[in-house]
C-alpha cells in the first residue's frame, strides 16, 4: 500500500513540478514540450501526425489543437505527407528548433533536480527496471516505450 499510495503522489505532484519550470521559463506546457521533443528526434525534425500521436499518447484531435497552437507561435508547421495526400505531417520549424534548444537545459535541470538526483545510481537502475515492468503491462503494445530504446 505504501509502495502504491507514493506512486500515486508521484504521478500526481511531478508533472505540475515539471508543467511550472516550462511554463515559467519557455511559456510551453509540459505536453508542448513534449510534443517538440518528439519532433526533435524524428528524421528531418518531421513526422505524420499520427506517428506523432502515438509518440505522445494523444488523442488527433487534442494533438491538431496543440499543434495549431505551435503552428500559430511559428515553432511547428503543417504540411501534406509527400508519401500519402491523406495524411498530414508536422514539422519543427527553425524558430522551433531554437525554442527547444534554448529549453531543453532548464527541463534537464528540473528533472535532475526532482528525480534523478535524488536517486543513488542503484536506484536509478532500480527505477528504470520497476518502470519498464509498469510500462509493459500499461503499453502492452509499446507505442510510449519503444521511444525510449536507446
Amino acid at each position: 500500500m505504501t509502495a502504491w499510495v507514493r506512486l500515486a503522489a508521484v504521478l500526481e505532484l511531478l508533472p505540475g513540478v515539471l508543467d511550472s519550470q516550462l511554463r515559467r521559463d519557455a511559456e510551453l506546457t509540459h505536453y508542448e514540450y513534449y510534443v517538440l521533443a518528439m519532433l526533435s528526434e524524428a528524421p528531418k525534425r518531421t513526422l505524420r501526425m499520427t506517428a506523432l500521436a502515438q509518440r505522445t499518447n494523444a488523442t488527433l484531435p487534442r494533438l491538431s489543437h496543440v499543434v495549431k497552437r505551435l503552428e500559430d507561435r511559428g515553432i511547428v508547421e503543417r504540411f501534406p505527407c509527400p508519401e500519402d495526400a491523406r495524411a498530414t505531417n508536422a514539422r519543427l520549424t527553425a524558430a522551433g528548433w531554437k525554442k527547444i534548444r534554448a529549453t531543453a537545459p532548464g527541463h534537464v535541470e528540473t528533472v535532475r533536480q526532482h528525480v534523478i538526483d535524488v536517486l543513488t545510481p542503484e536506484q536509478i537502475t532500480q527505477l528504470a527496471a520497476i518502470t519498464g515492468a509498469i510500462l509493459e503491462s500499461v503499453d502492452p503494445d509499446g507505442n510510449l516505450s519503444a521511444v525510449y530504446r536507446r
